[in-house]
C-alpha cells in the first residue's frame, strides 16, 4: 500500500514538473519527485504540506498574498451567477458566496437576456475589510501556508468599488459566440453613439484594431447600465479602488469595460482579473491593451498588476477564437498548471508576454499523454487507446471541457446554490490574508 501511494505521488509531481518546466530535463525532474516526498516528510499526497515559499511571485509560483487575491475574486465572480436565476439581494446577499463577503453593499445588478450578447452582473460598493479571524485548530493543510501575521490585523483599510461580469447563460452560446467575425475598434464610441469624448488626448491609440463582434456587441449593452451607476460613485468616493472582474465572455466584455474607463474617463486606479477570458483582437489591439495596462514592459513576475488573466491547463476558451481567425492572446497572464481542483500557489504560473509557451499557449496535450503513459507502466495498468488518443488533442479542441476546466478556477465556478456547485461541497475554504482593496 505504502509503494502504491509513493507511485502516486511520484506521477502527480512529475505530471505537475512536466507541464510547468518544459524546458528541463528528464532526469532532474525526476530527481527532484524522488527527493521531494522525503523533504516533506510524507510521501502520501494527501499528507503533503502545501510549499513554504518567501512571499514573492516567480515564474514558477505565485507569492501567497497574490495567490488569495486571485481566489477571492474568483468567489466574487462566482456571485454573478445569481444574476437571472435567483438574484442578489441588498444590502449583500444570494443563495450563493454573498455572505463570503460582509463588507459589501449592492448597488445595482444588469441582465440583458439569453442572447448571444447577452451581459450580466453586478456593481458592489466595500467600504473596508473586517479583520479576518484566524483559522481554527485542525482546519487541514491548505490553512498552513505561510501567512505571516496581516491575517489577524487586517485593519479597515481604503474600499472599493467592484463591478463583477457574468459569462454567457449558455456555455452552447459560448462557442457560437467565437465564430462570429471580427469587428473595427474605436477605444470609445462617438458621442451620438451613446459614447462620451476622453477627457484629453489619449495616451495610447488604437491602430488596425479588430474586435470579436458579439464581445462589443456586450459591453455596448452593459455600458448603458454600468457607467450611469458607476460615474457617480466616482465623483462620491474619489480615492475608492476600481476592481473589474469577468469569467468567460464576462472577462472579454470586462476587457472592453476597463479600456474605456481608463481611457475615456481617465480613471487610472482600475484593476482587472479575469478568469478563462477569451481572445478578445487582433494583434493591434492586443498591442494597445498592453500599453494600456503597462503589460508590455513587464520583465519580472509582480504581485501588483493592473491586469491579471487567470487561464486553466485545459481550458480551450483562452486559446479561442483561433490564431487562425486573427486572435491573438493579451499579457498579464497567470496559468494554472493543475488540472485538478484545489490549486495551490505552486501550481500557477506566471508568464512572460503575450504568447508563453510555457502557459496556456503550449498547452497541447502531449505532455499530459506522455505522463499518463509512465504512470499506466508502474502501475502494470494498460492504458485504453481512446485515452492515449486523448491526451494529443490540443486543449482548444477540448470543447468538453467548456463543463469543467473552464469552470475550475480555484473553485468550480457557475451554479447559485449554498456552497457553490455541489463538487465544492465539503472543500476546506482558502486561508485569506488579503485586504480589500488589494488587486
Amino acid at each position: 500500500m505504502l509503494m502504491d501511494e509513493t507511485l502516486k505521488a511520484l506521477a502527480q509531481c512529475l505530471m505537475r514538473k512536466s507541464i510547468v518546466r518544459l524546458n528541463t530535463s528528464v532526469s532532474s525532474v525526476l530527481l527532484s519527485c524522488l527527493v521531494a516526498p522525503f523533504a516533506r516528510g510524507s510521501p502520501l499526497e494527501g499528507q503533503n504540506p502545501i510549499t513554504a515559499h518567501d512571499d514573492v511571485s516567480t515564474a514558477d509560483h505565485v507569492s501567497n498574498r497574490l495567490f488569495a487575491s486571485l481566489e477571492r475574486f474568483s468567489r466574487l465572480v462566482d456571485i454573478t451567477y445569481c444574476v437571472g436565476t435567483t438574484g442578489i439581494a441588498p444590502p449583500f446577499s444570494c443563495a450563493s458566496r454573498c455572505k463570503d463577503f460582509p463588507t459589501l453593499n449592492l448597488i445595482t445588478t444588469w441582465n440583458t437576456g439569453v442572447l448571444m450578447s447577452d451581459s450580466c452582473g453586478y456593481i458592489a460598493i466595500d467600504h473596508g475589510a473586517v479583520p479576518w479571524s484566524a483559522p481554527s485548530p485542525g482546519a487541514g493543510t491548505r490553512a498552513g501556508i505561510a501567512m505571516g501575521e496581516d491575517y489577524k490585523t487586517n485593519k479597515e483599510s481604503r474600499g472599493s468599488l467592484i463591478v463583477a461580469f457574468r459569462g454567457t447563460y449558455s456555455i452552447t452560446n459560448t462557442v457560437v459566440d467565437l465564430s462570429t467575425i471580427p469587428q473595427e475598434y474605436v477605444p470609445y464610441p462617438s458621442p451620438d453613439q451613446g459614447g462620451s469624448i476622453p477627457p484629453k488626448k489619449p495616451e495610447h491609440t488604437c491602430y488596425n484594431c479588430t474586435v470579436h463582434m458579439g464581445f462589443l456587441e456586450s459591453w455596448r449593452i452593459a455600458r448603458t447600465v454600468v457607467l450611469p451607476a458607476l460615474e457617480p460613485l466616482r465623483k462620491q468616493y474619489p480615492d475608492y479602488a476600481i476592481h473589474l472582474v469577468g469569467h468567460s465572455l464576462g472577462g472579454a466584455v470586462a476587457a472592453l469595460a476597463a479600456l474605456e474607463l481608463k481611457v475615456v474617463s481617465g480613471w487610472e486606479d482600475l484593476s482587472v482579473t479575469t478568469f478563462g477570458e477569451p481572445r478578445v483582437g487582433n494583434d493591434g489591439f492586443v498591442e494597445y491593451l498592453d500599453a494600456v495596462f503597462g503589460l508590455d514592459d513587464v520583465k519580472e513576475p509582480a504581485d501588483v498588476s493592473g491586469y491579471r488573466r487567470v487561464t486553466h491547463v485545459d481550458d480551450p476558451v483562452p486559446l479561442l477564437p483561433l490564431s487562425e481567425w486573427g486572435y491573438r492572446p493579451h499579457a498579464g497572464e497567470y496559468f494554472i498548471t493543475k488540472p485538478e481542483l484545489p490549486p495551490e500557489p505552486s501550481d500557477i504560473r506566471s508568464c512572460k508576454g503575450d504568447y508563453d509557451p510555457q502557459c496556456i499557449a503550449g498547452s497541447a496535450g502531449e505532455q499530459l499523454r506522455t505522463i499518463n503513459r509512465a504512470v499506466a507502466e508502474e502501475q502494470a495498468q494498460d492504458t485504453l487507446w481512446w485515452t492515449r488518443k486523448l491526451w494529443d488533442i490540443p486543449s482548444r479542441s477540448k470543447l468538453w471541457q467548456l463543463f469543467f476546466a473552464h469552470r475550475d478556477y480555484f473553485w468550480r465556478l457557475g451554479l447559485c446554490v449554498p456552497g457553490g456547485d455541489p463538487i465544492d461541497w465539503g472543500r476546506e475554504k482558502y486561508p485569506n490574508f488579503t485586504s480589500s482593496d488589494e488587486l
